[in-house]
């Protein structure tokens, strides 16, 4: 499969400083709104990628679920390949890849749990069905067949089934609190526009990077 010549001319309109917010979480909500109002199909989708403990990094997507005055939220379990990796080393990033603007956002930070309070809202939240899947699932951990998975959440249904289902210990809520994000836009000629927020001691400095 030979891709070098696949290529795409990227948009015309730019990104300047005079027109950014000050705060990049602000930034990010004006471009989460843009990419929402184009009908951009699961817009909260991110690359989040760890580090393991032997140093080897590993990206999966996660949906974005909430969005704090200082960070971003998703929820796992907390027995996970990206849990277990989380507390061994809790520097990680995301990348939002919005290609029908042609659009890029990096977010670099550390991860912390929040709250059991907040994390029980957001499983309030959840379709029954889902709950019962984050019950069943040991995630990331070898399973016998397709078929053991389905009888479990059969069992799992007809044991809960006109009851709540309360929240495992096992699974919550991380904000990734950043002190990084680039805003990156395509532009023509491949001289694209990327300025970046970096956390300062004074506060948030934008600088504008080479493409």
């Amino acid at each position: 499969m030979d891709l070098r010549r696949v290529r795409e001319e990227y948009e015309s309109r730019g990104l300047d400083e005079n027109d950014l917010e000050s705060d990049p979480i602000k930034q990010f909500k004006i471009w989460y709104s843009e990419i929402e109002n184009v009908g951009y199909l699961e817009p909260n989708a991110m690359v989040l990628s760890t580090v393991d403990a032997n140093g080897s990094p590993i990206g999966r997507n996660v949906l974005l679920k909430e969005i704090y005055d200082d960070g971003f939220v998703f929820f796992t379990n907390y027995k996970s390949n990206k849990a277990s990796d989380i507390e061994v080393n809790n520097k990680v990033s995301l990348t939002f890849s919005w290609n029908e603007l042609r659009r890029q956002v990096i977010v670099k930070g550390s991860a912390e749990k929040i709250s059991e309070k907040n994390s029980d809202e957001y499983w309030s939240m959840r379709p029954h069905e889902s709950k019962i899947g984050s019950l069943i699932s040991n995630q990331s951990e070898v399973i016998p067949s397709r078929e053991n998975l389905d009888k479990d959440f059969v069992s799992e249904k007809l044991r809960w089934q006109g009851n709540e289902i309360p929240r495992p210990d096992h699974w919550g809520g991380y904000k990734v609190t950043p002190n990084f994000i680039e805003f990156w836009q395509g532009r023509p000629n491949r001289l694209h526009d990327r300025l970046s927020y970096v956390l300062a001691s004074t506060g948030w400095v934008i600088k504008r990077l080479s493409p």
